[in-house]
């Protein structure tokens, strides 16, 4: 393809290529021809021009297909107007001729298209530059439309749309002809035509006054006309058009009235009247009231109700928010007229009625939800509520007069029932959205008291509307959750006192219940008790029920509904009331079969209809039981739930004749009774009524196949039983749209309207997924259908075989029996019910079961396999190949596919070949693909065939999704095929007609898979993968060029993948640009695709995408106008605001994602940028924000200055990219900022230091640092945290606490000793303050206590004054603490109020900690304070007096705390208890929690309990356990607070614990003190003895063998040393005391300390050294298994293999050795020798297994802590005690056998052992022990024949530690020890040194190596003795000379030879003064020598100094070795 990219065609090339290779090579060259036209000089175009222009106007005689001609077309136009424009009328007359052509075959066709489509382009890009040539060009375009065909007319209409925008007013003189033209396409057969005409007349209207003007009724009759019949597109096109000239036509008014004397004015009332015209009495005229209108016989079709509606919302949106805001009065008013009794006719059914509530619901929440701004939707909400008192002031005044019946009857109370449901729905929905900012409308009470006007509905007659007021009292609840509580206590109440009124009764159950359904969505919940009173209203109403038979069924209905209601909220409400519920089930249900007779007999149509009304009830109550407390459904339960069960399916076999002998009125609830107990058996398990299989399964078979109603319930059917996937095949209808609300209607038929609320008042508890969208329950007819194919399906596959047979031939004649229409609806439950049961089946891995079974269930759905009905055929599919999965037998499976195979070969007719085609799909879905390649061949083949067929674009849409299907799960197996499906796709995207987009949509599936199939594959440079590649990318560009959104979809989706795979192949400055433009699409699966895309290339390239936007919004034209703002705030900010506008959740958290990921990339680089951004969202609301809610008392009124000032400095700004965001987008802006702010912590310390972030800014002003914003930060938070919604104070509160831990601090330069956070107190004062208010939720107020304690330990205020404010706060909080559970808000569930006292005592716990914590840091440092107090004696009392004082503000309270403290630790004891305790704990709960909501609050203690145990026991350890209680006087053991205690008079309370008590008491506190690492040590001195240790040590050993996490280990093992450490210490004072006691003179005589006595025996169990020993084996076991004797030669561990452990595995080692060499210091001295041969195996054996060389020559962790721990147990005391010291000689001396056999091991296998590690730990051995163990010659002789073999190493690092360790022992004052070694290595030292003069140092390694040798012959020249040392010095003189170099040597000398020559004339100073007699002789004896030296000092003359300075630096290097290696 490379040959297509040039200036001009490339011919040569182009006419070697085949037919479509040709096609494929001219789009490319188009392609690259657009991108390169825009950038090429104007010289070098006019220089081409003329042969351009030739080359593409030769094309339109080529046949372009539709993408090319486009491009064709945009190509000419760019070279014409970039060019010279001489010969484009020549070009337009060439087109105009073609288009005259008479020609009218197929195949001239394409030619004649492409000329038209050419004219538009080029007078849209060159407009009034053409002259006047435009009229005939448009007189001859109308004219060929005349006689053209549906491609022609809508291309015309396409290109008459850009001929008019290209010329503007210039083409007035065409306008009339081509508005009647477009008149007639608006109504054409075709849909697409009818979009092209709707965009071509929007064009039009932008100039044609007389469409909005003089021609406007016309023109709305028009579009209602265009409505009928139409499709989704044409609903969403023609309502733009109509919306928008509506519009124009209102605003336009004034400027035209001047100049049009005859101009029609048109007002908001006619448009309103126009619009409504349409709405109530679709397209038979508006002006004259027709006949049939009159006699009521006529109905407006669903399509134009639905595409009127769309345009309202599309006028309302063109005129904008502040229009509707002005308007909404009148605006509300017409809306809800719609649906008032004015228009009768439009609601004379209750399905016309159900559909248009929906049209007005729709239209409310598009304009009022969706455009308005927060403020603005308050005062909606006022006016919908005054618009409700209205109406309720209408029924009150029709309810009062006149008799009973008058009332009923009255017409205004029934009218007026679809107005109040359509308000109380937006009233719901609109409180819903606002969340808790809509506090202060339900507190006002000047709006008309909403609350009351809700509650005031609940009595009207209507049952819908009671259902809807109910539902709107659940939105309040879920956006309230105060305010739950208080409704339902008034609801109760009301129930209880008007339960004689059949309304009251309903109504108030209804809205109990739906109250109840908020609370699942309320975090915060209820009191527990509501759920008991609720239980006795529903008893009293049940067991009420039959006393007064007016109001029985009323009463029965509402019991029920309340337990179910109540059951739905789970197992901790529920358990209490099981008993009382389980009794109400079994009586409601008669005891036996005789019962049931008796009732028949007995009962009349009215009792029989409350029987059946309380016995559904009953059965909803218990499948609510089921569904939502599976924990409590024991076999006990489960048993006692059964008996009712039997008699429940009797009545079920009985309905049929009760409703026969009683009539119609028991229709209803004989449906309703048999929908609820299918639901309940489904979700039962089959075994508990597999008795009642046959009797069931017969119902279920009459409700299937006998259809009462000619109804239609595919659309609810089966959606849910096809593939998602495959759904896109049915049209957009069955697709997400914003629209899906109103289109659902078009899916059904026309007996069904959708489902509504009044159908089941028991969906109204239900959780829907979209909180704020109400249920749409089905009508009962339907219902019942769904249930019975759900229950069919479980209960199918749990019958036996023969029944199943029996089953499907029984449902086969019902098939057959049947014609037509009623045929396809029993087709349509038949194909369900089996689909259902083949999942379940499969579900269970179940087998269907012989051949006869297989052979019945094929016939059953082979039958709708060829359905006229495409969704029926769809499912079929799709249950075909679950019948395969589920049969599993491949010979089957090919008999299918052949089946399909022959059919699809034979069969001519669409429906045959859509339905097979997918089959042969679906098939490869299920069977995970299929093995056969013959099979694959086969497929793939009749598939291409069938995707050819131009005459059926469905046969083509559906093989091709199949295709598709076995593309992507073929797997490799498709390879071979992936090419020829590659030219196919692409061949028919150059040649398919854009109006068939389902087809487009089916190939951009096939593209999708393809590449997917190729994968990474695409990233290859061969010519075959170059050439795939390319042909993907050219789809790519064909799909983003179509006009159908979903095709386009498809196309960024495909790039997506492709940029997944191969990035570097992707433009992504193009596909960026695509990304901008379709932002705000009106189809949001396009927005969708939009944002999925971005989320994923953000996540790599995030800079460049966000420059790209940029960018391409600067350089954009005309073309580009996205309803976001890029140029002014970035993508980031356009998504921003999409997020704000957006209310598909889906789309919402993929732009979260997205923000999120470029945030992350990017913030710290755009800083500023984000943060305005943010500062802009949070700051956009905050003129809604009041003041009032910060109580700014008289001390504080500066704060009120600075709050009002932060709050309104900003609200002047012209320009605010965000208006009124909603309370979500600023809670996402306020996590942006704590992200933000994480990100910076991560980027360096600049972000958190002013003065250095001062000066690099200085440096450079583009930097940017986080501290630098400070000021913005903390505004952010104070808006976020003193905000009405209570989701952005939590997030405002977290921002704070963020803020005041990372900048506590920072200081403030300006003024030393203060930080910079000072200055904001005021700020986070009044940010704290209204968090504190009685009316704040309780989950604010435990945040804002973290963020009090958080800035009183930052330590940020020092002046006490200033700290009481917040301090004050936090003493407030305690007060309320203590007044108990008595005192507890009753607003919220009991565990709300355990979270917000834990809240407070944690606080309370963090700033005692800190504060103790400064006292301690103060008192050290009082000393060093006091030495230089005179000097700053201010600033010292300043620091005195914080520290102190912090501890003076906790003490006052301490004593009330302590007690707090640890009764919550006991709480917390209680329950960490195991489950087989729960019988044990206290009935009434803990003082904290109650037993009722004891799971809700273990949460809050887990979090608590850590900090509040740390301060308990720094509280006891500042007592020594002794407590003063001021009360009682007297000193006694502190007791832990318990229930029993608190409340206890002191005369009542023992005075003193027995020593059981206290050691138990003690014993507690230390279990659970284990996991918190930083109790102090002297808490564990306190409490520890021997006992408790031991039994903590067996808890860490089990909890180490439980818990694998590397730092639960490590802080156990912390805690064991803490122990060991308390134990050492505890020894020590025992000893002391001792001696002490019995007086220095009698040392001898004293008794022996520590474990092991005399004997040394350590006895398992009672040992503390034991258990400490078990537990670090445990550890170095685990780590390395090869210590483990007996898994040394195992299998199991290699022999030989050194392990390099992981860093954590590292860290455990080295831990549990430091705990090994301390372990013989709490023994005896003969239990230290019992312990000595364990410890030293452990640390020598980790020592051999870990000694491996690393590359940097440094020591692994473990080694160097081997290596220490043999250092600290070689250096014991007891190894010179007296009782051991022998054996501890021996010992040792078998340990350094032990380390010295280490070498001789050494063969092939281990030649990575490291000897210096060996060698080191020899050396530790020789200077750590007694002579006696090191000086036994064998063991001598062995150790320095190891040195002498390292010495003799090649590697400079080994003899470089050789020479440091055997400088050490050279060193040694023990002559006996040292003297061995000098005379064995000296010698070969020297002569190394020696031989280093003819071999000089290459590198710095060799000459470390020389340096350190010098240092060793230094160190023995001192050590020798006197007689010995002038030889010594001879020797050692000359060497060092001969390292010198003269003066000219030195400058060609290396900068090894240099050093050393420094190091050896440094040494030579040194020794030369030392020895200078012998100096002296030396010199005087060798002139050479001497000469040498003094060239050499001379040399160095100059620098000497420098060079000192460095030498004194340079042993630096080595010294560091040492002191990270310095185990000596």
């Amino acid at each position: 393809m490379e040959s297509a990219h040039s200036l001009l065609l490339n011919e040569e090339a182009y006419n070697q290529l085949g037919e479509f290779q040709k096609a494929e090579f001219i789009f490319e060259w188009l392609q690259f021809l657009e991108k390169l036209l825009p950038v090429t000089s104007r010289a070098e175009i006019r220089e081409n021009q003329k042969k351009l222009v030739e080359q593409l106007t030769s094309l339109l005689n080529n046949s372009p297909g539709p993408p090319t001609r486009r491009l064709l077309a945009k190509n000419l136009a760019v070279l014409y107007s970039t060019g010279d424009t001489f010969s484009v009328y020549q070009t337009i007359d060439k087109c105009n001729e073609l288009i005259r052509s008479k020609d009218d075959s197929p195949s001239y066709l394409p030619t004649k298209l492409a000329a038209v489509v050419c004219l538009g382009y080029l007078y849209k890009k060159l407009g009034r530059i053409l002259g006047n040539s435009f009229t005939d060009t448009v007189g001859n375009v109308l004219k060929a439309m005349k006689n053209a065909e549906s491609q022609g007319r809508y291309e015309i209409m396409l290109s008459l749309q850009n001929i008019l925008n290209g010329l503007g007013a210039a083409a007035i003189p065409c306008h009339r002809d081509i508005y009647k033209a477009a008149r007639s396409c608006l109504t054409d057969r075709s849909m697409a035509v009818r979009c092209a005409a709707a965009k071509c007349l929007l064009e039009l209207q932008n100039e044609a006054v007389f469409m909005w003007s003089t021609d406007l009724d016309s023109v709305v009759t028009l579009c209602f006309k265009s409505f009928e019949g139409s499709n989704y597109d044409v609903r969403l096109a023609v309502s733009k058009l109509l919306g928008t000239i509506l519009a124009k036509a209102l605003t336009s008014k004034q400027k035209t009235a001047s100049t049009k004397q005859n101009f029609r004015r048109i007002s908001l009332e006619d448009v309103m009247e126009l619009l409504g015209t349409g709405f109530l009495r679709g397209s038979c005229g508006f002006l004259r009231a027709s006949g049939d209108m009159l006699k009521g016989t006529s109905s407006v079709s669903r399509d134009v109700r639905v595409g009127v509606t769309q345009a309202y919302v599309v006028f309302v949106s063109t005129l904008g928010a502040q229009w509707l805001e002005r308007n909404f009065s009148a605006f509300l008013a017409h809306i809800l007229d719609l649906v008032s009794q004015s228009h009768p006719k439009a609601i004379q059914s209750p399905m016309d009625a159900i559909g248009c509530r929906r049209c007005v619901s729709f239209i409310l929440r598009a304009t009022v939800g969706g455009l308005l701004g927060e403020k603005a939707q308050i005062a909606a909400a006022k006016e919908i509520c005054q618009a409700i008192w209205k109406l309720k002031k209408v029924v009150d005044a029709a309810m009062s007069d006149g008799n009973l019946e008058t009332k009923i009857n009255t017409t205004d109370v029934t009218a007026s029932q679809h107005v109040l449901v359509c308000a109380l729905q937006e009233l719901g929905s609109l409180i819903h959205c606002l969340g808790t900012t809509a506090a202060p409308l339900l507190q006002d009470s000047s709006t008309g008291r909403i609350l009351e006007a809700v509650i005031s509905v609940i009595l009207h007659p209507s049952i819908s509307v009671r259902l809807t007021a109910a539902w709107c009292l659940r939105c309040i609840a879920v956006a309230l959750p105060s305010y739950v509580s208080l409704l339902l206590d008034r609801c109760i109440e009301r129930l209880s006192a008007l339960k004689s009124c059949p309304e009251a009764v309903t109504g108030y159950s209804f809205a109990v219940a739906a109250l109840l359904g908020a609370v699942k969505h309320c975090p915060l919940g209820i009191p527990h008790g509501k759920g008991k009173v609720i239980m006795t209203v529903a008893e009293d109403l049940l067991c009420s029920a039959s006393q007064n038979s007016r109001i029985s069924l009323q009463r029965m209905q509402a019991g029920w509904l309340l337990i179910a209601a109540l059951v739905a909220l789970g197992p901790a409400v529920v358990q209490h009331h099981l008993p009382r519920m389980l009794l109400l089930w079994k009586c409601i249900f008669p005891s036996s079969p005789k019962d049931l007779e008796t009732e028949k007999t007995r009962g009349d149509a009215f009792t029989w209809q409350v029987t059946l009304e309380g016995r559904a009830g009953a059965l909803c109550a218990i499948k609510s039981f089921v569904s939502h407390c599976a924990g409590l459904l024991t076999d006990e339960v489960v048993q006692r739930l059964l008996p009712p069960l039997p008699s429940a399916v009797d009545l079920l076999t009985q309905l049929s004749s009760i409703y026969k002998s009683y009539g119609n009125s028991l229709k209803i609830p004989s449906t309703v009774y048999r929908q609820k107990l299918y639901e309940l058996l489904a979700v039962l398990p089959p075994k508990a009524y597999e008795g009642n299989f046959s009797a069931v399964l017969k119902e279920l078979m009459t409700d299937l196949t006998v259809t009462d109603s000619q109804t239609d319930a595919s659309a609810f059917l089966l959606p849910s039983l096809c593939h998602e996937n495959d759904l896109l095949l049915l049209g957009p209808l069955l697709q997400e749209t914003d629209h899906r609300f109103i289109e659902e209607q078009l899916l059904l038929g026309n007996s069904i309207a959708g489902g509504s609320l009044e159908y089941d008042p028991y969906s109204i508890y239900e959780k829907f997924a979209k909180g704020d969208s109400v249920p749409k329950p089905l009508p009962p007819a339907l219902s019942v259908i769904c249930a019975a194919t759900r229950l069919f399906g479980v209960m199918f596959s749990h019958i036996t075989e023969s029944h199943r047979l029996q089953v499907l031939e029984q449902l086969l004649n019902s098939i057959k029996q049947t014609k037509g229409s009623r045929q396809q609806i029993v087709q349509l439950h038949v194909v369900s019910a089996i689909s259902t049961s083949l999942k379940h089946l499969a579900n269970c891995k179940g087998s269907l079961g012989s051949e006869e079974v297989r052979r019945s269930a094929l016939m059953l759905i082979m039958g709708a396999l060829e359905s006229n009905n495409s969704l029926l055929r769809c499912a079929a599919a799709d249950c075909l190949a679950r019948l395969a999965q589920v049969v599993s037998d491949s010979a089957f499976t090919a008999g299918l596919a052949q089946v399909s195979f022959d059919k699809l070969k034979s069969a001519r007719d669409v429906v045959s070949r859509t339905g097979h085609s997918l089959a042969l799909g679906c098939l490869y879905r299920y069977l995970g693909g299929i093995g056969s390649i013959q099979h694959l061949n086969a497929c793939v083949g009749i598939l291409y065939t069938l995707s050819q067929d131009s005459t059926s674009p469905d046969v083509q849409a559906w093989a091709l999704h199949s295709l598709s299907l076995i593309v992507d799960l073929a797997g490799p197996l498709y390879h071979v095929h992936v090419e020829p499906t590659l030219s196919l796709v692409l061949m028919l995207l150059l040649s398919v007609p854009p109006a068939y987009a389902e087809v487009h949509q089916s190939l951009g599936r096939c593209l999708n898979t393809l590449i997917t199939t190729l994968g990474p594959e695409l990233q290859g440079s061969s010519t075959a993968v170059s050439a795939l590649r390319t042909s993907c990318l050219l789809g790519c560009a064909v799909m983003q060029d179509n006009p159908d959104c979903l095709v386009q979809a498809q196309a960024i989706s495909c790039l997506q993948q492709l940029h997944m795979f191969a990035p570097r192949h992707v433009n992504l400055s193009n596909l960026v640009s695509c990304l901008c433009m379709n932002l705000c699409s009106s189809y949001l699966l396009l927005r969708r695709a939009v944002v999925a895309c971005l989320r994923q290339i953000v996540q790599r390239e995030a800079a460049e995408v966000s420059e790209y936007a940029v960018a391409l919004v600067k350089e954009s034209k005309e073309d580009f106008t996205p309803d976001v703002n890029i140029r002014e705030i970035g993508l980031e900010g356009a998504l921003l605001g999409l997020l704000d506008k957006e209310l598909d959740p889906r789309l919402c958290q993929d732009i979260k994602e997205t923000l999120t990921h470029m945030l992350t990339s990017m913030a710290v680089e755009k800083l500023s940028f984000w943060l305005k951004l943010c500062k802009d969202v949070l700051a956009a609301s905050a003129d809604f924000n009041t003041v009032a809610s910060i109580d700014t008392t008289q001390e504080e009124e500066t704060v009120k200055g600075d709050d009002v000032s932060v709050l309104t400095s900003d609200s002047d700004d012209a320009f605010h990219p965000f208006r009124n965001p909603r309370w979500s987008t600023r809670v996402f802006a306020a996590e942006c900022v704590c992200k933000i702010i994480s990100q910076c912590e991560n980027a360096g310390s600049a972000h958190f230091d002013i003065t250095l972030a001062q000066e690099r800014k200085q440096r450079d002003s583009r930097d940017d640092f986080l501290v630098l914003h400070l000021a913005d930060l903390v505004r952010m938070a104070f808006m976020a945290a003193t905000d009405h919604s209570d989701q952005l104070r939590l997030s405002g509160l977290q921002m704070l606490q963020i803020i005041v831990r990372k900048f506590a601090a920072v200081p403030e330069p300006e003024f030393p000793g203060h930080v910079i956070l000072e200055q904001y107190q005021a700020n986070v004062g009044a940010a704290l303050r209204p968090a504190f208010a009685p009316e704040t939720p309780p989950d604010v107020t435990a945040k804002a206590c973290q963020v009090c304690s958080a800035w009183i330990a930052s330590g940020v205020v020092s002046d006490l004054n200033d700290l009481r404010r917040v301090h004050q706060l936090l003493v407030s909080s305690l007060l309320k603490v203590q007044a108990g559970k008595e005192a507890q808000n009753q607003q919220y569930n009991e565990s709300t109020s355990t979270m917000e006292v834990l809240a407070v005592l944690k606080a309370w716990a963090e700033v005692y900690i800190v504060a103790v914590e400064k006292q301690k840091n103060q008192s050290d440092t009082n000393k060093h304070c006091l030495k230089i107090a005179n000097s700053s004696e201010e600033s010292y009392r300043d620091v005195t007096f914080s520290a102190s004082g912090l501890l003076d503000l906790v003490q006052a309270d301490l004593g009330t705390l302590s007690k707090l403290w640890l009764a919550a630790l006991q709480d917390f004891a209680l329950l960490t208890l195991p489950p087989e305790y729960a019988s044990q704990l206290p009935a009434e709960g803990g003082t904290f929690y109650t037993a009722e909501t004891i799971e809700n609050a273990r949460p809050h203690y887990y979090n608590s309990w850590a900090l509040i145990l740390y301060a308990t026991a720094l509280w006891l350890t500042s007592t020594g356990f002794i407590v003063v209680d001021p009360d009682e006087g007297v000193t006694n053991l502190s007791r832990p607070v318990t229930p029993t205690t608190m409340c206890q008079d002191s005369s009542t309370r023992p005075l003193v614990k027995s020593p059981e008590d206290v050691n138990t008491d003690r014993f507690h506190l230390i279990l659970v003190t284990y996991t918190v690492k930083s109790v102090p040590l002297h808490s564990y001195k306190a409490l520890l003895s021997l006992h408790y240790c031991r039994k903590l040590l067996n808890v860490l050993h089990r909890l180490i063998l439980t818990r694998e996490s590397p730092d639960i280990q490590l802080a156990a093992l912390e805690v064991v040393r803490l122990i060991l450490f308390a134990a050492q210490e505890h020894v020590k004072e025992k000893r002391r005391s001792a001696e002490v006691d019995d007086g220095a003179a009698e040392k001898e005589t004293l008794p022996e300390f520590g474990e092991g006595k005399d004997t040394g025996g350590l006895v398992p169990g009672k040992s503390l050294v034991f258990a400490t020993l078990e537990l670090c084996v445990c550890i170095l076991v685990r780590q390395l298994p090869q210590l483990n004797p007996k898994l040394t030669y195992s299998p199991a561990v290699p022999p030989g293999k050194h392990l390099l452990l992981s860093e954590d595995g590292s860290r455990l080692v080295a831990a549990a050795l430091v705990i090994l060499s301390d372990v013989p210091s709490i023994c005896s001295p003969e239990g230290s020798v019992s312990v000595l041969p364990t410890i030293l195996y452990l640390i020598i054996g980790v020592l051999k297994e870990t000694a491996v060389k690393l590359q940097d020559g440094q020591l692994p962790l473990t080694v160097a802590a081997s290596l220490q721990a043999l250092k600290g147990l070689l250096s014991s005391p007891m190894a010179r005690a007296e009782k051991s010291q022998n054996a501890w000689t021996d010992l040792l001396r078998s340990a350094l056998v032990t380390v010295l056999d280490c070498w001789d091991q050494v063969d092939g296998l281990l030649q990575e052992l490291d000897e210096v590690s060996l060698l080191t730990a020899i050396t530790v051995f020789v200077m750590s022990t007694s002579p006696e163990v090191t000086t036994v010659e064998c063991l001598q002789k062995r150790c320095i024949e190891k040195f002498k073999t390292t010495l003799d190493s090649k590697d400079p690092l080994v003899q470089c530690k050789c020479y440091q360790l055997l400088h050490s022992i050279f060193q040694h004052p023990n002559k006996a020890v040292s003297y061995p070694y000098i005379h064995s290595l000296a010698p070969s030292i020297v002569g190394k040194l020696q031989e280093t003069e003819r071999a000089k140092p290459e590198n710095a390694a060799e000459l470390q190596v020389i340096q350190e040798g010098i240092k060793v012959v230094t160190a023995l020249t001192a050590a020798a003795e006197e007689q010995h040392r002038a030889h010594l010095v001879a020797c050692f003189l000359p060497i060092l000379i001969s390292f010198l170099l003269d003066e000219n040597a030195l400058v060609s000398a290396t900068i090894s030879a240099k050093n050393l020559h420094e190091f050896a004339l440094q040494t030579l100073m040194q020794i030369g003064p030392q020895y200078s007699s012998v100096f002296k002789k030396l010199m005087a004896s060798s002139p050479t020598m001497k000469a040498r030296l003094e060239s050499a000092v001379k040399g160095n003359q100059e620098s000497i100094k420098v060079k000192t300075t460095k030498h004194a630096k340079n042993p630096g290097k080595s010294s560091s070795i040492q002191l990270k290696t310095n185990f000596l």
